[in-house]
């Protein structure tokens, strides 16, 4: 009898598991994923700038003030949603935004600029992607918010919407000027 009730027992367990990922699924932001960097230094780095490899920019040169910085490469797709966003808002936003080219040649990463526009204050780029891996980047187009201190605050996977800017970065920043954590 028992051995009968085990091929039930394994289908109530699979049932249990469906249903558990349905509502997870449905009650987290699937795009929110959590970072273990969140609320510690971001990483130290120092990368060559897009337009003049000769001189760089870092975590110590953006020490002191919140930044932005934002994730994209010439190939992917999802930035191309994002960035007429980042050209109209970014200014907006009120604090420096940093492009991060990820894994892209210069060379295409000029072009994509020339013809799409630049809403960068600074770009620097991380063609091996070794920069990427300490902050944990999975893809592009992410973002992540970094207060004065160093600490990132933030991090958004997926192209940056009208509606995150409002409801999730400007408040996020708005605390940071304010000298809240």
């Amino acid at each position: 009898m028992n051995a009968r009730l085990l091929p039930l027992a394994g289908f109530l367990l699979v049932l249990a598991l469906l249903g558990f990922g349905i509502w997870w699924s449905g009650t987290h932001d699937l795009r929110e994923v959590p970072s273990p960097l969140i609320g510690k230094p971001a990483p130290t780095f120092s990368l060559p700038l897009l337009d003049d490899p000769s001189k760089s920019l870092g975590s110590k040169e953006l020490a002191g003030k919140p930044y932005l910085l934002n994730v994209f490469a010439s190939w992917c797709v999802a930035c191309r949603d994002e960035h007429p966003i980042l050209m109209r808002e970014g200014k907006r936003l009120g604090i420096r935004l940093v492009g991060f080219n990820y894994k892209d040649p210069a060379d295409d990463a000029r072009r994509w600029l020339a013809q799409y526009g630049n809403p960068y204050d600074d770009i620097v780029a991380d063609l091996p992607g070794d920069v990427a891996i300490d902050f944990g980047v999975t893809g592009a187009p992410e973002t992540f918010l970094v207060d004065a201190d160093g600490i990132v605050r933030y991090k958004y996977i997926s192209p940056i919407t009208p509606q995150v800017i409002a409801t999730e970065l400007l408040p996020r920043i708005a605390k940071l000027q304010q000298g809240a954590k």
